[in-house]
């Protein structure tokens, strides 16, 4: 496995574009250029106390709106500011209390959608590995065939033809996997965004 997951790292470091922190091969589930952070951290993005128990009554169910909107990936930033500044605009008892349990709902709801991607991410190596050594071993397999004195060219074309099939799909599943990896980042970038924009809000201790 350790020689598979050589050459599986090295196709994502070579298909990997800009800079990146160090890479971090010591998890064998871990394919991505990106260091593995399972869990994200509420108090280094929000420094205030955020109240314990649900939001108010009064406001559970606009707040939750909100944070229902501001989780999805597919709202740019720009629009989740405004939304934010509109919601505290509407709202008087928005205070640094309130704000802190909206960021703490959002977070929870980045937080663990990421989790269960890097969990994806990690089984996702593992079918990378796999199919890594299925390649070595038809190579492998084809040489020795070849090595012979009599060569059995049917074999060897059938061979060709699946070593063919294989690769084709591992380049095009790397692709895929190189775009995935960076998700867990930009969801981490979207939970500080939001944070920042709420923030912006909080009364002066």
């Amino acid at each position: 496995m350790r020689i598979a997951f050589c050459i599986l790292a090295g196709i994502v470091a070579a298909i990997s574009v800009g800079p990146a922190p160090a890479a971090d091969f010591s998890d064998p589930e871990w394919p991505c250029i990106q260091r593995k952070v399972e869990r994200l951290s509420l108090g280094i993005m929000w420094a205030q106390p955020v109240p314990d128990g649900p939001l108010p009554d009064d406001l559970r169910e606009v707040a939750q709106d909100l944070v229902g909107t501001l989780v999805l990936r597919r709202v740019p930033i720009e629009d989740a500011e405004t939304l934010i500044d509109q919601f505290v605009a509407e709202t008087p008892r928005a205070d640094n209390g309130v704000l802190g349990q909206i960021f703490r709902d959002v977070f929870t709801r980045i937080d663990n959608e990421r989790a269960r991607l890097i969990g994806g991410i990690s089984r996702y190596s593992l079918a990378q590995i796999d199919a890594a050594r299925r390649i070595d071993d038809l190579r492998v397999k084809m040489d020795l065939l070849m090595a012979q004195d009599e060569p059995d060219f049917d074999q060897v074309d059938e061979i060709e033809e699946q070593l063919d099939w294989d690769q084709r799909i591992y380049r095009d599943r790397q692709q895929s996997l190189t775009y995935v990896c960076e998700t867990p980042v930009l969801m981490e970038k979207r939970a500080y965004s939001i944070a920042q924009a709420l923030a912006k809000h909080l009364d002066a201790p």
